[in-house]
């Protein structure tokens, strides 16, 4: 029959998205595709060494030191690269800060241009398309849906990531953490809060 696709790897494959992966991993691998222990490296890097926390470390670090607060918000990319912070998916970094007056939030509306850097890699979310198209629309619907109200007088800005430019919100430092040095300040900094779609955590909540 001209439509029978049987024979083909990926009818076989399972409906379950996480044996997908692994039964395509099998057949590339047997194909002599890609490398098992090679792949297994590049996912432990983002996993273990890569993700938020290299993020959470610079928030930590600007709330405490204003000269690097500064130095970041003016040009990242040399204070990030100087930090090891920097390579594919981190080329050209802007930092924004939140403020009373402005809450920042980004979108890549094309694709799922990210930090990896800086926050691993992305989340579902980041990748849907109804966050890249909802949240240029309805910023402010799209936070109540996160969790996050802003007051009235708070403006919300979006920033559409690119292929060019990826961008880091620097959330504001929460009430509490006075007197907490970078290691317990990184540790109240959440993955979204610094995406712009959630806020960090507040001293002992649980």
């Amino acid at each position: 029959m001209p439509h029978d696709h049987s024979d083909h790897p990926h009818a076989l494959l399972p409906p379950d998205p996480a044996l997908r992966v692994k039964a395509l991993e099998t057949i590339l691998t047997r194909k002599g595709l890609i490398d098992p222990a090679a792949l297994d490296e590049i996912i432990d890097t983002y996993q273990t060494k890569v993700g938020p926390q290299n993020g959470a470390r610079v928030v930590a670090r600007a709330w405490s030191d204003p000269a690097f607060k500064a130095a970041l918000l003016a040009d990242a990319d040399p204070v990030l690269s100087e930090l090891g912070y920097y390579g594919r998916q981190g080329e050209h970094m802007v930092v924004v800060e939140n403020t009373p007056e402005q809450h920042n939030m980004v979108v890549c509306t094309l694709c799922s241009c990210y930090p990896w850097p800086l926050l691993g890699i992305p989340p579902g979310w980041y990748k849907s398309d109804a966050y890249r198209a909802r949240a240029v629309r309805a910023p402010r619907a799209v936070l109540s849906e996160f969790g996050v109200t802003l007051p009235e007088g708070t403006r919300v800005r979006v920033w559409d990531s690119t292929a060019e430019v990826r961008y880091l919100v620097l959330p504001m430092r929460p009430e509490g953490s006075e007197g907490l040095d970078e290691d317990a300040l990184a540790a109240l900094v959440t993955r979204d809060s610094m995406v712009g779609t959630g806020l960090p955590q507040t001293p002992g909540a649980p």
